[in-house]
């Protein structure tokens, strides 16, 4: 018997718990369907308690696993450099990660809790009267505009606005008490940032054997696995890239023609409209119309027309160049699917359904399409 074979059927025998066959022997014999039942009752348990013990974390892990393959092409370089130095190079693109990635998001949080609290104490002394710009708002409404509200069942408009006035000081109430007691949930966010960072430099360390590891687990065919994982890998890099950069660019636009214009608060709304850009169809409307409506109301009819024309020509524009540049083709998503499960992850998983939402797409969509040449395949 060659050694090979020999070493793997003493492998398997060792696995299966099976006695070691006689030398006449050639086959193993079979095990009965009941312990294969047993064992998979088994693994399926093993794996939802591993799945609820890891709950509490899956969003660091989340990150952590989109981190490792955004800067995966740093790390290589940088193994290639010091070739016998893994855990260097794994530190270095760590801290290259916290760099650009954790210290700019903490800062901007802490920049939308301060100006949420500043824009509180403003309503409740006075400076901000939200019930008199919606007034003001809906006064320069054209007539078509109001019908279409009463036909869509809105008929008191005073109502509304006052609906919305309540609505908007009691958002900016919690935010600004929850500015007040952050330190409560602050312990609780640096253990998720901490298992982040832990999580990524093994990941980045040690990503190709895990990769093989989980791959040679999962039964599917070894084409199959490939495609999934490239799929993968092409949304996630394709989706933060194309977010981060599209956002990014249509804030700092947006803010610099908003304090041209004189717009109050020009740098909070900068930051509103890059992170609303996140989301598809909508995107930075949710800012510019507003204010453009704001500055009508108060008798800046060319700046509310100047606000109006940049949203239109220069904002959105911006999304219609940079983004089939920066994301291209790899995501092979309809927009309207984009659309539909961005928003679908955002009310499922919150935050991190923006990035769920578009990998889910993109992989439902492709295992349908494997599964359809498969069944072609063999037709």
């Amino acid at each position: 018997m060659p050694p090979d074979r020999a070493t793997s059927q003493i492998g398997e025998h060792m696995t299966l718990g099976t006695p070691r066959p006689d030398a006449g022997e050639h086959q193993a014999r079979p095990e009965p369907p009941l312990a294969y039942l047993a064992f998979g009752v088994l693994a399926a348990v093993v794996s939802v308690i591993f799945v609820w013990s890891v709950w509490a974390f899956l969003g660091a892990i989340l990150w952590s696993v989109v981190a490792a393959i955004m800067f995966w092409p740093l790390n290589n370089r940088l193994l290639a450099r010091f070739p016998a130095r893994p855990n260097l190079a794994a530190i270095l693109t760590l801290l290259v990660v916290i760099a650009m990635a954790v210290l700019p998001t903490v800062a901007l949080s802490m920049f939308l809790i301060d100006q949420a609290g500043t824009i509180y104490a403003g309503i409740q002394s006075g400076q901000i009267d939200i019930p008199a710009t919606f007034a003001r708002v809906q006064a320069v409404l054209p007539n078509a505009a109001t019908r279409l509200l009463r036909e869509t069942g809105i008929t008191d408009l005073d109502s509304l606005r006052n609906q919305l006035s309540m609505g908007i000081s009691s958002r900016l109430q919690v935010i600004s008490a929850h500015a007040l007691t952050i330190g409560q949930g602050a312990a609780s966010f640096l253990l998720s940032l901490a298992v982040m960072l832990y999580v990524t430099f093994f990941l980045l360390r040690d990503g190709r054997s895990l990769t093989a590891s989980a791959g040679a687990a999962v039964p599917l065919a070894p084409g199959d696995r490939r495609m999934l994982a490239e799929r993968f890998v092409a949304v996630v890099r394709a989706t933060v890239k194309g977010g981060v950069l599209v956002g990014a660019a249509q804030g700092s636009v947006g803010g610099a023609i908003m304090a041209l214009l004189g717009v109050p608060n020009a740098l909070l709304w900068a930051v509103v409209m890059a992170l609303s850009s996140l989301l598809p169809a909508v995107g930075t409307g949710l800012v510019w119309v507003p204010v453009s409506l704001y500055l009508f109301a108060t008798a800046e009819i060319w700046r509310g027309m100047a606000m109006a024309l940049a949203g239109v020509l220069v904002i959105g524009s911006i999304d219609n160049i940079l983004r089939p540049i920066l994301i291209g083709r790899d995501t092979k998503i309809p927009d309207f699917v984009v659309l539909v499960t961005t928003l679908g992850g955002l009310s499922a998983f919150g935050f991190n359904g923006l990035l769920i939402g578009p990998v889910a797409a993109a992989l439902f969509i492709s295992v349908w399409q494997r599964l359809s040449w498969h069944n072609g395949a063999g037709d």
